[in-house]
C-alpha cells in the first residue's frame, strides 16, 4: 500500500476531492499552510494500493490549475517589505508517494 499526501492550492481542493470521491477513492484533507509566499493550502491524504497510484496523480494533475502572478511582496525580520515584481507559479501541485506498512481501520 501507497500513502498519498498532494498538496494544492485552496481555489483547487473541492475539484480534486470531488473527482477522488466520484472515482471511489476515501480522502481526509487538512488546511496547510506554508512555502515561500506563505500561501494557504489543502493536503489531501489518500491510502492505495500499489497499483492506482498512477490513477489518483492522473486524477490530481486534471484537477489541479496553476498561474503565473506578479507579485511584490517580501518578508524579511523587519516584516513585509516592497520589492520590484517578480511572477510567481501559484496553485498546481506538489505530491508526496511514501509506502505503509500499515492501514487500519476502526
Amino acid at each position: 500500500m501507497k500513502m498519498i499526501m498532494t498538496v494544492i492550492a485552496k481555489r483547487s481542493a473541492e475539484n480534486v476531492l470531488n473527482a477522488l470521491v466520484n472515482a471511489g477513492y476515501m480522502a481526509t484533507y487538512s488546511d496547510t499552510r506554508g512555502g515561500m509566499l506563505r500561501q494557504s493550502q489543502i493536503s489531501i491524504f489518500v491510502a492505495v494500493e500499489d497499483e492506482s497510484v498512477d490513477d489518483v496523480l492522473k486524477i490530481v494533475k486534471a484537477n489541479c490549475t496553476s498561474r503565473s502572478q506578479a507579485l511584490n511582496v517580501s518578508h524579511s525580520e523587519e516584516g513585509e517589505t516592497l520589492t520590484p515584481s517578480s511572477d510567481f507559479m501559484l496553485g498546481g501541485s506538489v505530491t508526496f508517494v511514501w509506502d505503509l506498512d500499515r492501514l487500519e481501520k476502526s
